[in-house]
């Protein structure tokens, strides 16, 4: 990432009740660009000291889904939703956003606490307070409680390995992207050598840290790994010790069963018994350490390139929000229909009176694209007078709110 495309990213960091996201550095460089994200406080103990910012957006199912969203080092909630742009994801597909962020006082540089025993626990810490922020959220928005998923980078990463080992009966899937395994380190120096090393270890016993960190049996949550071969963050190998855990975790075996390029990289796949995806892993070939971003197969671009956000091609947001099933959603049809009416309708009011200066209003309602006009028999008198109630009929029918 070169420092001008540095500055850019930080240009455009959105700020969150008049604070920088990105301290001092951002400061009063776009003081009219706001996040979407809202702060709420009072939603538990918090004993892990986090704060919580949520998006919710107008638009959405009536029980919508809920992705918790979590953060690396030396990011916030809004300065990485800006880079990932989950926030544009859940306002085109209606479903709830969760995205916790960490303090100074915890940690330093800005990472969750993956290592600690006292934030990775049940009922403890970081992971605690966040599972409080979700159970605030089901009460207040209304979330469908079987469709909350969890994602995050590197620190975040990891701590999503967290929530899904020790809340596997919350979520129904999760995404790490530059990630570890959950219960790989303890302390910093086995953190440092898992980053850095990355020693394997038996797949039993990486299902088994999974399974003794809570009295869950199952069923368990889907798992999509994403990881850049030339991160040197994270050693490329955390994402097959991953796989690994969640593959003993699930009883599937080590061989992929289904390999294809998307949009140009590596994915393994690993499905059930009723032949519904399980497990899924990206190789992002040469790219560093960070979040791929690129655009979607809806010719749409999620995201901002910026530091740790890297342009490679291929939209992991959006591949991963179609993995949780939330791409599928549209706008209510009701809604739409009657937006488009009412501005036929208003086309249409000004040209009303008087008659003789009404314009040609099939051109109007039908553009002459697709309209297949006879022609007009010769030396014919045109019309004198309109049928309203007959135009608005049909502005109606067109916008499918008439038969």
């Amino acid at each position: 990432m070169s420092l001008a495309k540095n500055i850019e990213f930080l240009r455009h960091l959105p700020k969150l009740n008049g604070t920088s996201t990105f301290g001092d550095v951002g400061r009063n460089l776009r003081p009219n660009l706001s996040s979407p994200l809202v702060e709420s406080a009072g939603f538990g103990s918090n004993p892990g000291d986090l704060r919580m910012f949520s998006f919710v957006p107008d638009q959405r199912q009536k029980a919508p889904a809920l992705v918790v969203v979590l953060h690396g080092c030396g990011q916030t909630a809004a300065s990485y939703d800006l880079g990932a742009g989950w926030s544009t994801l859940a306002k085109c597909y209606g479903f709830a956003l969760l995205m916790p962020q960490q303090q100074p006082c915890n940690n330093v540089n800005g990472c969750f606490n993956w290592f600690n025993p006292e934030d990775t626990a049940r009922q403890r810490g970081e992971a605690c307070s966040i599972r409080q922020m979700i159970a605030h959220m089901v009460g207040d928005i209304g979330i469908d409680p079987h469709r909350i998923f969890v994602t995050g980078l590197s620190a975040g990463g990891a701590m999503t390995s967290v929530m899904l080992a020790t809340y596997p009966e919350v979520f129904a899937g999760g995404a790490v992207i530059a990630g570890l395994p959950f219960g790989v380190a303890t302390n910093v120096r086995e953190a440092l050598s898992g980053m850095f090393q990355s020693p394997s270890r038996p797949a039993g016993e990486l299902g088994d840290l999974v399974r003794n960190a809570s009295n869950h049996k199952g069923p368990w949550p889907k798992l999509s790994v994403w990881h850049g071969s030339a991160d040197r963050t994270v050693n490329p190998a955390n994402a097959n010790e991953i796989v690994k855990q969640w593959l003993d975790v699930h009883d599937l075996p080590s061989v992929p069963m289904s390999e294809a390029t998307v949009d140009g990289y590596p994915r393994q796949v690993w499905w059930n018994e009723e032949g519904e995806t399980i497990i899924e892993s990206y190789t992002i070939t040469d790219m560093a350490h960070g979040t791929p971003l690129g655009t979607a197969d809806n010719d749409e671009r999620y995201g901002a390139q910026g530091a740790f956000l890297i342009e490679a091609g291929i939209s992991s947001s959006h591949h991963i929000a179609n993995f949780f099933g939330l791409t599928e959603w549209v706008r209510p049809p009701k809604a739409a229909a009657a937006s488009k009416a009412s501005k036929e309708i208003a086309k249409m009011i000004p040209v009303l009176a008087p008659p003789a200066s009404v314009p040609d209003l099939a051109a109007v309602l039908w553009p002459r694209t697709t309209l297949n006009r006879r022609a007009e028999p010769p030396h014919q008198p045109r019309r004198g007078g309109i049928d309203v109630g007959a135009v608005i009929t049909r502005a109606l029918t067109a916008a499918g709110l008439m038969k």
